[in-house]
């Protein structure tokens, strides 16, 4: 007995159709679009400034071939490195993830769709410069910030409806799908050689969440975003060689993704594609907090104000009840030891311990020496969370989107405190007003790391003149990054 297999070249899935004819389509959005991703590649590229104080991302950063320099190639914000577009791609995405302080999405998959400006950025000023070699114009950043759109607007929309955690999977699945689509449309792709770019995509092998979580929990997860997102450069320029897709990879019986990675459910869409995404995207501006707990950071930082008014310290708490969402439970409720800072980044316990102890959380909250603190872990088995279904449901819902925390604490003395409830972070499209002031405060205090005086004045001057920042050519911009 033997199995017919039909062996006729199929359509392909809908989803890379979709997706292909998004990216090829008029430009995304109105004002509101183009000024959250404006506010959003300052932001991120901010991030990837304030990361070069770590030596454990700058290990990972420059050429594979140390000394490697390419002509005409990619720049790496804040390094003196030029690099073909798919390492250089790497390197900007891992400075962008490195710290968790880049903006979030948060849905039934979660993520950071600015990940995906590590290979729209190489990709951008790689061409640029060959354009110039070569007597044609170069791309200005109005089309960064255009392909900014739709990355994100592919990432989240897939992340509305589908729960790549819950099958074990890492969400940096969608990094490389949308990377490997504007990518795509930046090289110049007709649809079908996207179609392919996106197959090809797919048809990987996916990333594990198994560096997301203890007792595993590590490094990666700082950057898996860049692997990604220079994978997908690799991808889209192999598939402007002429090099073959797989039409059905993700509907295929038994081969395709949804069958083997899946567990055999098709993907699910709440939305068409537009620009909502970018819209509504979540900002990390106050700390560098994994988003569930950017909320339970804020009441954590008002209690320690109330603390000091009481004339008591931390050391005072006998216990600590936090009101949360399923999601914030499921991902960050962690007990027992936290063995390094991507451990302690994504445990909502340190998060609140280290505010209600000093008053603050940076980046640096997360490494060895602040966590040597034995005040810290013992503050943290005092905190205890439990799920509020109603803050579940606000945050599923799509017009608030919100990532609620709510905290009591008594004291040893039995007084109890009033409960802190803070629904949407500063971040969050409901607080924008409140939050962009910040965010480019913040972005300037990036730069103050990295540049001197001057060289800060002139990045600032373009990069807060939305009109004349979206006319510059992608290579003069970055150019103004160079160490």
């Amino acid at each position: 007995m033997s199995a017919h297999h039909e062996s006729a070249r199929p359509a392909p899935d809908k989803v890379l159709t979709e997706i292909a004819d998004y990216v090829l389509g008029a430009d995304p959005g109105g004002e509101l679009a183009y000024q959250t991703a404006h506010y959003c590649l300052l932001d991120t590229l901010g991030c990837g400034l304030e990361a070069l104080e770590y030596p454990a991302c700058t290990k990972l950063l420059g050429p594979i071939v140390p000394g490697t320099w390419v002509p005409h190639g990619a720049r790496v914000p804040g390094t003196q490195f030029q690099l073909d577009p798919v390492q250089a791609a790497f390197n900007i995405g891992a400075m962008i993830r490195w710290l968790d302080f880049n903006d979030t999405w948060l849905a039934a998959e979660w993520g950071h769709p600015s990940d995906n400006l590590g290979g729209i950025l190489a990709t951008a000023d790689w061409l640029s410069r060959q354009a110039i070699a070569h007597g044609r114009a170069p791309l200005t950043m109005r089309e960064v910030l255009t392909a900014m759109i739709r990355a994100h607007e592919i990432q989240g929309v897939i992340a509305l409806e589908n729960s790549f955690n819950r099958v074990g999977l890492d969400h940096v699945v969608l990094v490389k799908v949308a990377s490997t689509a504007v990518v795509g449309r930046l090289l110049g792709l007709t649809r079908d050689e996207i179609i392919n770019a996106v197959s090809l995509a797919w048809v990987d092998g996916q990333s594990l969440r198994t560096y997301r979580h203890a007792p595993n929990t590590g490094s990666r997860k700082s950057w898996a975003a860049g692997d990604a997102t220079s994978r997908a450069v690799r991808l889209a320029l192999m598939a402007r060689t002429g090099e073959m897709g797989y039409p059905t990879v993700l509907s295929a019986k038994t081969w395709g993704f949804c069958d083997v990675l899946f567990k055999g459910q098709p993907l699910k869409f709440q939305r068409g594609y537009g620009s909502y995404v970018m819209e509504n995207v979540l900002f990390k501006i106050s700390y560098p907090a994994e988003f569930h707990a950017q909320t339970a950071v804020e009441a954590a930082m008002q209690l320690h104000r109330q603390l000091a008014e009481l004339g008591v310290g931390a050391e005072a708490i006998e216990r600590i009840t936090v009101r949360t969402h399923e999601a914030c439970v499921r991902i960050i409720d962690k007990h027992g030891p936290l063995a390094n800072p991507a451990d302690r980044d994504h445990c909502i316990q340190y998060m609140m311990a280290v505010p209600l102890l000093f008053g603050r959380l940076t980046a640096a909250d997360y490494e060895d020496k602040v966590a040597a603190d034995p005040r810290i872990d013992a503050l943290r088995e005092r905190i205890h969370c439990l799920e509020d279904p109603q803050f579940t449901r606000d945050y599923l819902d799509p017009d608030k989107r919100s990532i609620a925390n709510a905290v009591s604490v008594v004291l040893k003395d039995g007084r109890e405190l009033p409960e802190v409830v803070v629904e949407y972070p500063i971040g969050h499209k409901r607080r924008r007003a409140e939050g962009i002031p910040l965010l480019v405060e913040k972005f300037r205090r990036n730069l103050a790391r990295r540049f001197p005086e001057k060289q800060q004045r002139a990045i600032a001057e373009l990069s807060l003149d939305p009109a004349r920042l979206e006319r510059t050519a992608v290579n003069e911009y970055l150019d103004l990054f160079v160490i």
